[in-house]
């Protein structure tokens, strides 16, 4: 009766005379350095997109949102910068008040949406550019996001600049 090990999820046995099987345990070793290497893929693209790690925010006052809608639509541009702006830094994004809200309502209008909100940034664009269309080593200041949601849903992303 042979004695069984088990190596993550194949199985090699090991027989009597205690030789092994030689193609379970290259089929192990195969799907261990495969599993290694989706790891490291998956840190290496982790690491893709800008850097929010020190990005500051202050408070506005507003009728129209809370202060929970308002951090909604500032995570949700977080989020996309963090996923989407390689050699980017956002170093502070707030609300840009009901005011400014009010004035790019038809953006709400044209995507079908009930509301918009309006947010400022200012970000930093490293030697690289970003994607190409940033100047390189460049500030970026009163940078707009445009942001639309339908009966109090998700804020979507729906356009950005000056």
């Amino acid at each position: 009766m042979g004695v069984q090990f088990f190596c993550f999820s194949c199985r090699i046995m090991k027989v009597k005379n205690g030789s092994t099987n030689r193609n379970l345990r290259r089929s192990c070793m195969k799907k261990i350095v495969c599993t290694m290497l989706c790891i490291m893929l998956l840190f290496v693209l982790s690491a893709c997109g800008g850097d929010v790690s020190e990005v500051k925010t202050h408070n506005v006052e507003s009728e129209s949102y809370s202060e929970e809608d308002i951090k909604a639509a500032i995570d949700t541009i977080k989020k996309e910068f963090k996923s989407d702006w390689k050699g980017c830094t956002l170093t502070e994004i707030y609300y840009a008040g009901d005011d400014c809200t009010k004035d790019h309502k038809d953006w709400a209008d044209r995507n079908n949406a009930d509301e918009v909100i309006v947010l400022l940034s200012s970000f930093d664009v490293d030697s690289s550019g970003g994607n190409g269309s940033l100047n390189p080593n460049s500030t970026y200041s009163d940078w707009k996001w445009i942001l639309v949601r339908t009966d109090g849903g998700k804020w979507q992303h729906v356009d950005h600049g000056y």
